[in-house]
């Protein structure tokens, strides 16, 4: 049998080395699931409004289980398969706190499938990709929810009727924060954790939180034990826009974004964005309502 000479075999594997990590090391399509941690009340609707359907054929949205939350589940998942990419997902249900966003910085998390307002995606720095907007400025009006033994709260048709009223917020949410700061309020409490604000609100131990709208014969929100109602005829303005955070430290980040990113233009385009969120309940008709911050939109249109 022939042999190479071992000073000439060493050779070759040197020079074979050398051009193996001569080019650069790109991210495959995963193989395995990626695993995605999501609060479990979302997780839960998510699967009551699939109902077994692939989330990719789905192109109405009329659901009882339909929320703002939910339809960035699907908004996200659609966007990634319009854009070309090929991983798929594994759901850990939970309390889920802020602790994503530092898995985020540090690429354990390729995403979130909660959208991140503007001002707090901006915090997280060159760590993270920013997606075009999902939920544009100006388009973001909450509901004011409180209990629905609270006849103060229901009561309320001014943003003078604020001066009565304590609600509840935390600053790790600078837009809702800082919106909350800026009403006349009687107090404003801290609290980080949003099941808690829930049921504190539900205690009656604070008169009222802000929450998105959704889909709701009677304005009522159940989960468990806590059940909050949403006073009708009023809504808040939260003047800021929602994005998709995706890793820079994820191997998958940038493909995922470039993915997100043709994948919005073209539900964008074709008006899917607007109709899901809108049947989600979550779009509002301004005029139907007396928006208690007004003010704060006015000086939003303007702003260029």
């Amino acid at each position: 049998m022939w042999l190479l000479p071992t000073s000439r075999l060493l050779g070759f594997f040197a020079f074979f080395a050398t051009l193996l990590f001569s080019f650069p090391i790109v991210a495959a399509s995963p193989a395995e699931p990626i695993v995605i941690f999501i609060r479990d009340d979302v997780y839960e609707d998510y699967q009551q409004f699939l109902a077994g359907r692939d989330v990719l054929s789905i192109h109405e949205f009329q659901h009882k289980n339909m929320r703002r939350d939910v339809a960035d589940m699907v908004l996200l998942q659609q966007s990634l398969a319009l854009g070309g990419f090929k991983g798929s997902f594994s759901y850990v249900p939970g309390k889920v706190n802020f602790r994503n966003t530092k898995m985020l910085e540090t690429g354990e998390l390729l995403l979130s499938f909660d959208s991140y307002w503007l001002s707090d995606a901006k915090i997280m720095g060159s760590a993270v990709y920013i997606s075009d907007p999902v939920i544009r400025r100006g388009e973001y009006f909450a509901g004011i929810y409180t209990s629905p033994t609270n006849q103060k709260a229901m009561q309320l048709k001014t943003l003078e009727d604020l001066r009565e009223l304590s609600g509840i917020s935390t600053p790790k949410w600078q837009t809702d924060w800082n919106t909350m700061s800026a009403l006349p309020l009687k107090k404003l409490v801290r609290d980080d954790e949003w099941l808690s604000q829930a049921r504190v609100v539900h205690m009656g131990w604070v008169d009222f939180m802000l929450m998105p709208f959704f889909t709701s014969n009677d304005g009522s929100y159940k989960l468990e034990q806590i059940q909050l109602q949403r006073v009708p005829g009023v809504a808040v303005l939260l003047d800021d826009s929602r994005h998709f955070v995706i890793s820079k430290a994820h191997p998958n980040g940038t493909t995922a974004f470039n993915a997100i990113q043709k994948g919005i233009k073209i539900l964008r385009d074709n008006g899917q964005i607007e109709k899901m969120y809108r049947q989600a309940g979550f779009l509002i008709e301004p005029k139907n309502y007396v928006i208690l911050n007004s003010a704060v939109g006015l000086k939003a249109k303007d702003t260029p």
